[in-house]
């Protein structure tokens, strides 16, 4: 009866020591993005992320190919859901792609990268562009 005891104390020592807690948390995030073209639209710009109380300062780079006129400058802030660390909001986020991007208004928008990372984002947009193209969004920190 003692060893049963044991191999269960054992068993269950060992299958709390396998499942981890999920260690995802939420950052803040403010972007600034500039965009600009016709045809093809060009624009990069640059944000922080806030995460355990530290910044993290990236740069976006971006590109959208199909109907696109004018130039715009978006100020966006929000939440990065999902973060594993700042290291973690790096990466391509697909814009107009099946489940990578939902536009939702003007100046709304929710993006994911490969890391999992959601970027839920909104902000006032300022200048003048009509788009309907397909692009995507890369986030390097500096």
């Amino acid at each position: 009866m003692r060893r049963v005891a044991i191999y269960v104390a054992l068993a269950l020592t060992s299958a709390v020591g396998l499942s981890t807690p999920s260690r995802a948390e939420t950052g803040q995030v403010a972007v600034v993005f500039t965009k600009g073209g016709f045809i093809v639209g060009v624009g990069g710009g640059e944000g922080v992320l806030v995460y355990r109380g530290k910044r993290y300062p990236f740069t976006v780079s971006g590109m959208s190919v199909g109907f696109t006129i004018g130039a715009s400058t978006t100020k966006l802030v929000g939440r990065a859901l999902n973060l594993r660390g700042p290291q973690s909001i790096e990466g391509s986020y697909a814009a107009g792609g099946a489940g990578g991007a939902v536009a939702a208004g003007a100046g709304a928008v929710q993006l994911q990268n490969g890391n999992g990372v959601i970027l839920q984002l909104s902000g006032p947009k300022i200048g003048a562009e009509v788009s309907a193209a397909v692009g995507g969004v890369t986030i390097r920190l500096e």
